[in-house]
């Protein structure tokens, strides 16, 4: 079994990005979970257990999470493992995850025997059918040991050439079988274990023209997405060149120092008011690796002439009308592209300035008031200000994977990434849960580098807890025993109810909305984890310092306000409106309250 690797770092496939890489000839690490129908798999990779680690999860959904993590810190084919029927059934939201957000994985998966298919046997799924979706770009069944070469070889290279899962199957009968020795005749088809990533760089006609229009615009935005990892140093001399602001997806977080102060952090419903007024006020937009799908948060139509810089050329004017596409490696573009520019640097670099120093006053303001509003003797904890605590304290080597739901809100907006610090979280597909099997991959690809995962209690619920367990049985192999686990723990699932909220104008449904009690941090400590319970202002720093400090993982519990609000940036008076006339509805009197300031914080800024 092999994998082309790209080496290790934050970075995503080669096949996406274009630099240059190397290639191991192994796969060192497989992530699963056993069945019967995997039996004589699962005895193979015990044989070679001095090459090839299983790590096993506590569901398969969990490993396919896992292999997606791996893909996105490591850059390398991340690999999951399940037996048929229910257990390849699992695996599919992780592969959905990889799909989405563009990442290699190759999912191996049990068969019933060949002889019992379309029987209606135990356990039989037509699984062709099952992943024909989700690895559409090779799905295969092997029929004889004689193709188990050339089928993986072209699993691993698709995955890579393509950045997207794939699928091989096998039957329980062919796992059984001897392989057969090399022979070279009719229908036996060679393959290597070879991939080659080329140099994508577009005509000197096309960077012309992108260059004359880049040098006539006088307010020029960056929009910087997940195809620009590499490129930073390329992205700041554009940004200096042409007077540029620089605002991110949340894929694209930490490409960029956002320390900067022509850095306006990330665009989009959970992004700052300084992206929301730089696309707002745009003449010109350069978009770098980036499809983002918040389509009103771009320039109004007709507002700014734009280009596209992208590997893939399909999703060069997929978002937003585009005057000029370039499809080329972003790195190697910009490159190219730089001695084009003039410098153009005006008023409208002091305009982004005063955008980026306007969210910051914001947010800090945000991160400091009483929790509802008024009150200086409330003690209820803010989540956007446990946060934000973390900025000064994360190390320079760590790792960081976010959950999906209110965290993801406050990690855009508050949480300063030092350089190369690689941060992911299931964007596209937004699935719930993935943050504690993202952080093990993490840890288990650099296990001598700090992991700290960021989640809500409703993700902790779905799947978190039970990956506690799987925390607690690996984390004294590693160099460096730090793995920090923080639950906002507020007993609501705060996402969803504030976009009732907006989105319906309902009132929050309690029914649906409310995540039981559960003790996490004492849960933690049983586990043999340490454990830390914050409900006071003034311990957040004490518990990040401890944490980070500790000589195993810890899991902090902050029972934070579930009442903070999830306000988009520069949200129009009819949207702020309907949301409060539903807090009205429901007697969140607290939280309408800390909306109004919110708007008003804006206003001010």
């Amino acid at each position: 079994m092999w994998a082309p690797s790209g080496g290790g770092g934050a970075h995503p496939p080669y096949a996406r990005t274009g630099r240059s890489a190397r290639y191991p000839t192994s796969v060192h690490r497989v992530f699963g979970y056993a069945g019967d129908g995997i039996d004589p798999i699962l005895a193979a990779l015990d044989r070679a257990a001095e090459h090839i680690e299983l790590v096993t999860a506590r569901h398969e959904e969990m490993a396919a999470f896992m292999a997606t993590g791996h893909a996105k810190y490591t850059g390398e084919v991340g690999v999951c493992l399940a037996t048929q029927g229910p257990g390849a059934v699992h695996l599919l939201t992780g592969l959905y995850d990889a799909k989405l957000d563009g990442k290699p994985v190759v999912a191996i998966v049990g068969h019933v025997v060949t002889t019992a298919q379309g029987s209606g046997y135990q356990q039989e799924v037509a699984l062709p059918t099952l992943f024909k979706d989700v690895c559409a770009q090779y799905v295969q069944t092997l029929d004889t040991p004689e193709q188990l070469g050339a089928v993986l070889d072209n699993a691993f290279r698709t995955a890579r050439a393509t950045s997207s899962p794939t699928c091989v199957i096998v039957p329980h009968d062919v796992q059984q079988a001897d392989v057969a020795g090399e022979e070279h005749a009719h229908g036996v088809v060679p393959s290597a274990a070879t991939v080659a990533v080329p140099r994508v760089l577009p005509t000197d006609a096309d960077l012309d023209r992108v260059a004359d229009l880049l040098n006539a615009g006088r307010r020029v935005a960056l929009l910087v997405g997940q195809g620009a990892y590499g490129a930073a140093p390329e992205i700041g001399e554009v940004a200096e060149l042409l007077g540029a602001g620089v605002t991110t997806s949340l894929l694209g977080k930490p490409v960029i120092d956002e320390s900067r102060d022509w850095a306006c952090g990330v665009m989009g419903h959970l992004g700052t008011t300084a992206s929301a007024d730089l696309t707002a006020g745009c003449d010109t937009l350069l978009i770098v690796g980036s499809n983002d799908p918040w389509t009103e948060f771009y320039p109004a139509p007709g507002q700014a002439r734009a280009v596209q810089i992208d590997i893939a050329a399909r999703n060069l004017g997929a978002k937003y009308p585009v005057e000029v596409p370039l499809a080329g490696d972003a790195r190697e573009t910009l490159r190219a592209l730089l001695p084009r520019l003039h410098r153009t640097a005006g008023p409208w670099r002091r305009d982004v300035e005063q955008m980026v120093r306007n969210w910051r006053r914001i947010a800090a303001a945000r991160c400091t008031e009483p929790p509802d509003g008024l009150d200086p003797q409330a003690v209820v904890l803010d989540p956007q200000a446990v946060v934000a605590a973390l900025s000064d304290r994360l190390p320079a080597d760590a790792q960081v994977a976010v959950d999906v739901g209110s965290v993801v809100y406050w990690y855009a907006r508050f949480l300063r990434l030092p350089p190369g610090v690689p941060a992911h979280l299931s964007s596209t597909l937004a699935s719930m849960g993935s943050a504690m099997p993202y952080g093990l991959a993490a840890k288990l690809a650099h296990p001598d580098r700090p992991v700290i995962a960021l989640a809500g209690d409703g993700a902790m619920q779905m799947n978190g807890i039970s990956e506690l367990i799987t925390l607690a049985h690996r984390w004294r192999d590693w160099a460096d025993p730090r793995f920090v686990v923080l639950v906002l723990d507020n007993g609501d699932l705060t996402e969803v109810s504030w976009e009732q909220r907006e989105m319906e104008g309902d009132a929050r449904i309690p029914a649906s909305q409310t995540v039981p009690p559960f003790p996490y941090a004492d849960y933690a400590r049983l586990l043999g984890l340490e454990g830390i319970r914050v409900d006071r202002p003034e311990d957040v720093d004490g518990a990040w310092h401890t944490a980070l400090t500790a000589d195993r993982p810890v899991l902090i519990q902050a029972v934070v306000d579930p009442a903070t609000p999830l306000l988009p940036p520069r949200a129009s008076a009819d949207k702020v409106e309907k949301m409060l006339q539903a807090l009205e509805r429901e007697g969140a009197h607290t939280a309408a309250q800390r909306l109004r300031r919110q708007r008003e914080q804006e206003a001010e800024n």
